[in-house]
Formats: C-alpha cells, structure tokens, sequence
C-alpha cells in the first residue's frame, strides 16, 4: 500500500514527534524547579535513531538560548554535544559547527567539553578499528575527519586560548600502544593535522607523538624484529603452519598472523605499529617541507629546530632506539645545511663539558653513525667533521697523558672512547671516499690525522671499542700504512679479565665485549614500507676485498652484526637543568595543503 508515492509497509515512520515544550520554556521551568520537561528534552537528545530533521531542529533552538545555557546545565550540553553529527547531511554538520561557535563564545566554561568531543573522534571506534578493511568506505572516515578539524579549527578560532586547553587533551587521549596499527596511525595522523593549522602546537604535537613512538621502537630489538621476520619467512617456505603467536594480547595479532613474509606488512605487531607510524610521520616531514614540490626554506627550518628540541629531550637520552631517529635523519637528506647544522649541534654536545657526560657520550655515537651511513654527506663534509673530532682527541690526549689519570677508565673518560670509536667507524665507511680521486693527497690527509698517537696514548682507546670496529680498523689503516694495530690488540686480549656468572646450569665465563655500552644509531634500517624513503639515502657496508680480517665475519650490510649486544631500550629524560638548554621554536608559516589531502 503507498501513501503519496511513499511505501508504507517497507518504509519505518519518520520520527518528526516531540514531546514537551521547547528548549527556552524547558530551560524556564527547570529554573523554577520543575524538571519534568527537561528529563524527557535529554531523553530524546539520547536517541539513538535521532533524525537530521530533529537534530537540525534542537540545534537551532539551542542556539537561540546559548547565553542561558550555564554550568547548572552541564549534562544537558554533554548530550547535545554528543548528538551523531558527524557523516551527516551538509545541513546538520552545518547547524552543528554553528552551535559549537555560539556555545564556546558565549558559555567559554564548554571549551574544553567540546575539545573533548571533537578529539575523541580522532579514532575509529572500536567496531570500526578490528573490521576496518571492511567498512572503511562505508563509513567514510575521511569525511568525518575532515568535519573534525573543521569543527576544530571553528572553535580555535573564536578562542584564541584553544591551544592551551588542547594539548592536555590530545595527551590524554592518545591511544594505548598496543591499540591496532590502524588507531595509532588515525590518531597520529590527526594530531599532525592539528599541528598544521595550529603551529604554535607543532613542537608539543611532534615530542607526543615521538614519545609514543619510542615505546614501540625500544621495545622490539632489531634483532628481535629479524628473527621473528626470517622465522615466518622459513616457516612459509616449508608449508609449516604457525601455531601460536608470540603477542596474542595484542590488537594486530590476527592480522599479521596471517600476511605473508613477502608483502609490506610486518609479522612482528610491534614493528608493525612502528612501521604504519614512521610512515606517518616522514609524510609529514616531506610535506610540511615542500610546497608545490619545492623546499620551502623557512617552513623546513622551523620544523627543524622542533625536531631537534624533541631529539634533545626525547632521542637522544633513550638508549638503543633503532629507528625513530630516522625522522630526523630523513629530514636532513631535504639540504646539505640541515645536516651540517645537526652535526655541528652533535658537536657542541660532546665537546661541551656541562652536559651529562651519557648525553655526551651518546652524542658522539649519533655522530659517528650519522657521519658513516648518510650517503648525501661529501666527503668535504665528513672530512670536516674529522677535522673538529681529531683535534678534539688530541687535546684531550695532552691534557689527561702526563697526569694521574692516564689510564683505561671508561667512567673516567667516556666521552673520549666513544669519540674514538665514532672516528674509527667513520673512517670504517668513508675510507674509499676520501681516498679516490687522490690516493696521494687523501693518504696525506689520513696520515696528517696522526691516528697513531690516539691509537697508542696511554688512555687506550682499543681496548673498550667494540671488537668488530677495532678490526676493521686495524685491518685499513695497516692496508694503507697509517697505523698498525695489533700488537696492542694482541696485549689487550692478554689482559682481558674473564667474568664468571652462576646460573642454574651452572658456571660459566663470559667477556664482555661491549664495555661502552655502545650502539649505532644508524644501523641498518629493517621496517618494511618506510623503508622505501630511507634506502635511497642508506649507505650500505661493503666488505672490502683486499682487508684480511680474521677475527668475525660479515653478515649481509652490517659487519657489526652480532658483535653488539642485544639489550632492550631505556627511555630517560635529563635532568632538569639539561632543559634550559632547550629553546622555543618559531611558529610555522602557511600550512602546507599536501598532507591534509593525504587519503587515508
């Protein structure tokens, strides 16, 4: 049966009743105490099948009231706020946007009510986030992304105060990191967002987010994500069926369950999370960079000197992060004065004697690691930063040499071992660079470096640098005559003291080899899909030929596999008096239009 063209048994009724007064006569008799009205005003505020016709209708009648509308009402709002708006008809985001402008104006008490709605859709819900292949497009998030930072930016603008009151909010709201890959990168996502047409909040935005990113990165050992990678991987190639995962608490642990070892996706959840993350974040960076495809200088140099304030409080003091220092090696490859001005920032910390000495020591690792594996480094450049470090040692050499404490001490004299070893593992990489071209004036350049007397200084630096870099080493500069090595090798591992530990399987002697405690920061990068953006800037380990090394063998494009230990990450901050260090970045200018268009 049809009624006026409409299909009445298999259409439901348009729900266009109301009951009671409307909102002005309800907010006046609840005044006088009468609250009849204003309990069946919240029921229907909190009905779930609510149409666009009522909530276009409340919303306008609300607007009309918004100066009455005080503290006393708070749960009324709540609910209003509450009201399904977003992916509805234009005329309902349209109504709705209004009445947060009129509400956070005239009633400045809602401000952060309201931010609180707005953030808490910067995720998916839970439904959503475990089936989201599938409804991705029914429920078009994009959209409703969109009317966020919309409504957000509607509401920065009429108080000028937003961001103040933001920041906490964004920080309470970020999701646990054991959420699905797919919240962490909306949420991310939507934060960097936020640091576009907001830049007063870009710094604080960038050291959330990298903190999060932290967790994750120290927390999977690269050498744990390759195995569980390679045992997939073999377990694939043999048919075999894998029968329990090893993070079944896990949101991801269904999905990368069952990816192949051959597509972009990670099996290890963790690095999975990392992964979708840092692909994230490096789109960021080169398009908050690059406008209509070229640098923009100002914008990049802002965002610079943000990430470097976080790498300074965040970075730098965690120890063995594999991969989230990469957003800020990325960022240097965009111009030859980025990297130079971070080398020289890393220079100024080691060298600087009122930091702490972990810090100083940490410096020079990232220094070193920077100096080898950036392949968009000259040789100009390298050689200058050899030209800061060498001296630097030498100094040191003449001041400690004739005192009483000249002898192996690595609490002693930390900064200067890990100094030593960032030089010998850059000569390590850029041995050949600097040679070519010139055999004669590049050997006349190494042999000016007068490597000898730090190599036989009382302080010893062979000793305590890492087993594998000594050997390589050894092993060029006795190739080019520079130095020879071994004879203090040899009468080091004379006097190499054994450790013996007691375990339940009894006794045994272990050495250890990594008295440093050190790490690369630049080590091979092993995360699949943003990896794409670091490979062409990576510069690989090539095994030398003609260079006898006698003591490891090499593995694949890191002759320092296995030498160095395995230990989980430390996440630590510096004391307070390391922060006045830190200075307070210039705003951004325009926003750049790529990475709010980027799909997701």
């Amino acid at each position: 049966m049809e009624i006026e063209g409409r299909d009445f048994m298999n259409t439901p009724p348009l729900k266009t009743v109301r009951f009671g007064g409307n909102v002005v006569a309800t907010l006046a008799k609840f005044k006088q105490g009468d609250t009849s009205d204003y309990e069946l005003l919240k029921h229907q505020l909190a009905d779930p099948d609510i149409k666009d016709a009522q909530i276009i209708n409340w919303l306008q009648e609300f607007r009309n009231c918004v100066t009455q509308l005080s503290k006393d009402h708070e749960q009324l709002i709540y609910l209003v706020l509450r009201l399904p708006w977003l992916g509805r008809s234009p005329a309902v985001v349209e109504e709705y946007l209004a009445f947060l402008s009129n509400l956070v104006s005239a009633q400045t008490v809602y401000l952060r009510a309201c931010l609180k709605m707005v953030v808490s859709n910067f995720t998916p819900s839970e439904f959503l986030s475990v089936c989201v292949d599938i409804l991705i497009t029914q429920y078009d998030l994009p959209i409703n992304f969109d009317q966020c930072h919309q409504a957000l930016q509607l509401i920065a603008r009429y108080v000028p105060s937003t961001s103040r009151f933001l920041m906490p909010i964004l920080t309470e709201n970020f999701p646990f990191v054991q959420k699905s890959s797919r919240t962490l990168e909306c949420y991310v996502h939507n934060l960097l967002r936020v640091a576009v047409y907001i830049p007063s909040l870009q710094r604080h935005v960038l050291e959330l987010i990298i903190s999060r990113m932290l967790k994750l990165d120290v927390s999977a050992s690269r050498g744990e994500i390759e195995e569980v990678e390679n045992a997939v991987q073999q377990q694939e190639m043999k048919g075999e069926q894998e029968e329990e995962g090893l993070f079944d608490m896990d949101e991801d642990v269904c999905s990368v369950k069952s990816s192949p070892a051959g597509t972009n996706v990670m099996v290890h959840p963790v690095a999975e999370r990392l992964d979708t993350l840092m692909v994230v974040l490096l789109a960021f960076i080169k398009d908050m960079c690059h406008v209509n495809g070229c640098l923009d200088v100002e914008q990049t140099k802002d965002l610079y000197k943000d990430l470097v304030c976080v790498f300074d409080k965040l970075i730098l003091p965690t120890h063995a992060s594999c991969h989230v220092q990469y957003a800020l090696f990325y960022l240097c490859s965009f111009r030859l004065a980025l990297a130079e001005a971070f080398l020289e920032h890393l220079w100024r910390l080691l060298q600087s004697p009122s930091h702490p000495a972990v810090l100083r020591q940490s410096a020079a690792g990232y220094m070193g690691s920077f100096l080898a594996r950036a392949n968009f480094l000259p040789v100009a450049t390298v050689c200058a930063c050899l030209d800061l470090l060498v001296p630097w040692l030498h100094l040191y050499i003449d001041s400690q040499d004739s005192g009483s404490r000249a002898y192996c001490d690595i609490m002693l004299h930390g900064p200067f071992y890990n100094a030593c070893q960032a030089v010998f593992y850059t000569l390590i990489f850029r041995h050949r660079s600097i040679l070519e071209g010139d055999m004669k004036k590049g050997l006349a350049y190494l042999q000016g470096l007068n490597l000898e007397r730090i190599v036989m200084c009382q302080l010893n630096p062979l000793k305590v640098c890492l087993p594998a870099v000594t050997n390589m080493f050894a092993a060029i500069t006795r190739k080019y005559q520079l130095v020879f090595c071994y004879t203090i090798i040899e009468r080091n591992s004379r006097h190499v003291l054994p450790v013996v530990r007691s375990s339940v399987g009894g006794d045994c002697v272990s050495t250890n080899t990594n008295p440093l405690d050190s790490f690369f920061p630049f080590d091979p990068y092993v995360l699949k899909r943003s990896s794409k953006l670091i490979e062409p800037l990576y510069q690989v380990w090539e095994e030398p030929a003609d260079t006898e090394v006698e003591t490891f063998t090499t593995k694949r494009d890191d002759f320092l596999r296995g030498e160095t230990p395995e230990t989980k990450g430390v996440m630590g901050m510096t004391p307070g008096s390391y922060e006045s260090h830190l200075h307070s970045p210039s705003s951004v200018g325009s926003p750049p239009i790529a990475f709010l268009q980027r799909p997701f």
